[in-house]
């Protein structure tokens, strides 16, 4: 049996956004949602680079609570998520509290089987980064449609001669 990893998404992974296919293409592997919710702690959640990436910054105590959506996949469609973000060497995936929406707890209680609504989940965060971006403005969720205009371009649209890193990471870490 291959084991479950419960992973809360924020960016675009979530449905609706552009990376969603991912999840839902079952050759990637399994993913079932359980809801949505958001962190306890608060973090930085930027759009940066030319590609207008959505990055949250391993900064606690900083920005906002982040809304997000939560999944238990399987290790095939973690290492899938882990190779979309780069994990270890560009993102990397800590487990952190979430705060599961009551409205969802009906259907998170049948998989859960808890009787509470906080959980711990996997999320990616960008732990180096230039201190300038700390200077962005900072969102509580993010939409690829969101009224600040900034579109997410997709891998295959992106200049694969431009490396985003450089753009994010400071040089000194």
């Amino acid at each position: 049996m291959n084991s479950l990893h419960r992973v809360f998404v924020y960016g675009t992974l979530k449905r609706g956004e552009p990376n969603h296919k991912i999840i839902e293409n079952t050759n990637n592997g399994n993913a079932k949602f359980i809801g949505s919710g958001k962190t306890i702690a608060k973090y930085p959640l930027i759009i940066a680079t030319k590609f207008n990436i959505p990055f949250l910054l391993k900064k606690s105590g900083i920005g906002h609570q982040i809304t997000g959506e939560i999944y238990d996949v399987d290790s095939e469609m973690l290492k899938k998520l882990d190779e979309l973000e780069e994990h270890p060497n560009f993102y990397i995936r800590t487990e952190e509290n979430i705060l599961l929406n009551s409205q969802d707890q009906n259907i998170a209680d049948t998989i859960l089987n808890e009787n509470t609504n906080l959980i711990k989940a996997w999320i990616y965060f960008l732990p180096n980064f230039k201190t300038e971006l700390l200077e962005q403005e900072m969102y509580s969720s993010y939409s690829n449609e969101g009224s600040h205009g900034l579109k997410y371009a997709e891998r295959y649209l992106r200049d694969i001669s431009y490396n985003h890193r450089t753009e994010v990471i400071a040089y000194d870490i």
